[in-house]
């Protein structure tokens, strides 16, 4: 088996270890402070269950997992740390937690989806039971990913967080795809439709108006961050897995590499962006989705006496 090796000590690697520092290390306290607060407001601050609610409890708590491990991050990339019990229990943490959020998030918009594109069934279709089932299968199912992941198992790479064998990961192209290209597909998609059914809600006074035009803001936002985030570090995984197959030279690996340890940076900022883009506008997406729902039911009654008359006459 072919390794790269690099010199810890050159000027690129400098800078990435700064760029590390400038972006974790913020990332890290403010995640924590936004985290630990949304928790503690979802968890008792709240009065009704509701499936937002159900679900951002779990993002917090896959949103601090990962955070908790990014101090162990920089200091086994930094220092060559051996690949032994501890760093396996880190990398554990850390690859599963990052797909659990990408799932929740994108569960998210799949809910938003049925409560503004079909609001009447959306009463049958969602509860706060669902949502907590849902999210115990999304962790049972991160526990098998992690238990039967090669990744995560000792004598496959010498060094904690450091891909130096040319050995291609094909678990590392089916996470990409299954945890990040389909939920990117399934998000755009919800979005689009979602963003679709507010621009033609009729509203009735300007506070509707209001509130529909917070919602579009939402949609939106949310969906450029999660592009904006984890695109580049996907991006990176499969161009790895590329020229590991192909078998370049370990100058072009060590390039992609290092593009893939800037990436996780900004990946990692999500942390941040979460607790604040689903926390600051959860409630004004509920009443947006309330009044929606107001709208459509009125005007299915509306259609069915219409009908009603036309069958009198």
């Amino acid at each position: 088996m072919n390794t790269c090796t690099y010199n810890p000590n050159s000027t690129v690697q400098e800078n990435v270890k700064l760029f590390e520092q400038i972006v974790n290390i913020p990332v890290f306290c403010f995640g924590v402070i936004f985290n630990v607060f949304a928790f503690w407001v979802f968890c008792f601050k709240l009065e009704k269950w509701t499936e937002t609610r159900v679900y951002m409890i779990n993002l917090v708590i896959a949103d601090c997992s990962l955070l908790f491990t990014l101090p162990f991050v920089m200091y086994f990339q930094w220092n060559d740390y051996p690949t032994d019990n501890l760093c396996l229990a880190i990398q554990t943490i850390f690859f599963t937690n990052t797909p659990m959020s990408i799932s929740i998030i994108t569960i998210i918009a799949v809910d938003r989806y049925i409560a503004i594109k079909y609001p009447l069934k959306a009463t049958t279709l969602r509860s706060p039971l669902r949502s907590a089932a849902l999210c115990a299968v999304l962790w049972i199912i991160m526990a098998i990913y992690a238990y039967f992941n090669p990744r995560f198992q000792k004598g496959k790479e010498k060094f904690c967080f450091q891909k130096r064998s040319s050995e291609p990961l094909y678990i590392a192209l089916f996470s990409s795809i299954v945890g990040y290209f389909i939920p990117l597909g399934i998000l755009s998609f919800c979005s689009i439709q979602i963003i679709r059914c507010l621009k033609k809600k009729i509203n009735a006074t300007p506070h509707e108006e209001k509130l529909t035009q917070k919602a579009l803001y939402i949609v939106s936002v949310n969906l450029s961050v999660f592009i904006i985030c984890f695109l580049p570090f996907n991006i990176g995984l499969l161009l790895s897995f590329a020229v590991d197959v192909v078998g370049v030279v370990c100058n072009t690996r060590l390039k992609i590499r290092t593009f893939i340890r800037v990436a996780a940076c900004v990946a990692n900022i999500n942390c941040c962006l979460d607790a604040l883009c689903y926390y600051f506008v959860a409630k004004e997406f509920q009443e947006a989705s309330a009044v929606f729902s107001i709208f459509k039911s009125l005007q299915f009654r509306t259609n069915q006496s219409q009908e009603t008359e036309q069958v009198n006459m």
